[in-house]
């Protein structure tokens, strides 16, 4: 029971982080396919930052300073989609998707650079961010995602920020207009960005806590596809988010505690058969969904002030 809380708690921190970052890109009219990509940009530069940290250094220190990089990481890498989208009018999904190709081959020629060998696998200690309470083993990653789902929810629907925001995903030519002023380019910079950072760090709590290696020539496994499919189930809300993450991580836990649950040991599945299930789950029920799902009236429509 434990066990599957565990990993449950691990998958839908990282599911909903990965998410809300997608919620924010999206919310202002940016569609972020390239979340995989970041996550595995994010996960890689925790990670070298994570192995730097002096010795002496105190816990906190090391967590604090890789997930900033994992977080600056990431916004710098979603920087290429809001340039390419937002200044050069590119296909959003094209270039989500390139930015996917190209960060799982650049994981792997940094990975090989670090280690200066042929091996894209990095080793290094995850103590700093991992905590047992009793029988329950949790991660820091745990507090930073439910401060990021309070902030998402609280920046999206208290703040003038979030106004705008959700204004540039829905009408831009209106929000520009001469009596709201709002200069959506900027806008939907800023919720790109914020994706970066929430899906870097995203990245690395998928990576670091669970194992003390990391292979980067497997990216993240496609844990960013199943994020998208997260802030889709969630109708691009942070507390349904919320909820979507916890479904799908309940499934993806099942190859982590299969062998542990003997009714489950007993049907002789593969761990490849168990890591299946939240895509094919995902697909089920997207397909079952997607005609009452109510995305951003302007998402992936690039702007152009001259239309209004």
């Amino acid at each position: 029971m434990f066990l599957l809380l565990k990993y449950t708690l691990l998958y839908t921190v990282v599911l909903m982080m990965v998410a809300l970052g997608g919620m924010f890109s999206e919310r202002s009219g940016i569609i972020n396919i390239a979340l995989e990509g970041i996550m595995v940009i994010g996960g890689l530069m925790g990670v070298i930052a994570t192995q730097l940290m002096p010795a002496g250094w105190s816990a906190f220190a090391i967590v604090a300073v890789s997930v900033l990089a994992a977080a600056i990481a990431g916004m710098v890498y979603a920087g290429l989609l809001a340039f390419a989208s937002i200044n050069l009018n590119a296909d959003q999904t094209i270039g989500g998707t390139a930015l996917n190709l190209l960060a799982t081959a650049l994981a792997m020629v940094i990975a090989k650079g670090v280690n200066h060998s042929a091996s894209a696998k990095l080793d290094y200690s995850n103590r700093a961010f991992i905590y047992d309470f009793g029988p329950l083993t949790v991660n820091v990653f745990l507090f930073i995602g439910l401060v990021a789902l309070i902030l998402s929810y609280i920046v999206l629907y208290k703040t003038r920020l979030g106004l705008r925001l959700r204004a540039c995903g829905e009408h831009p030519q209106a929000a520009d207009s001469d009596s709201l002023g709002i200069n959506v380019y900027k806008m939907r910079y800023i919720g790109v960005l914020i994706s970066g950072v929430l899906g870097g760090i995203g990245g690395m709590a998928y990576i670091i806590p669970s194992v003390s290696s990391w292979n980067f020539e497997v990216g993240v496994s496609g844990a960013g596809f199943l994020a998208l499919a997260v802030m889709i189930f969630g109708q691009w809300k942070p507390f349904r988010i919320f909820l979507a993450a916890v479904f799908f991580a309940l499934f993806k836990s099942l190859a982590n505690i299969a062998s542990s649950i003997p009714f489950l040991a007993e049907l002789g599945w593969t761990q490849n058969m168990y890591n299946m299930i939240p895509f094919i789950a995902s697909m089920i029920i997207l397909a079952f969904t997607s005609k009452k799902s109510r995305a951003p009236k302007a998402e992936g429509i690039p702007y152009d002030k001259g239309q209004r």
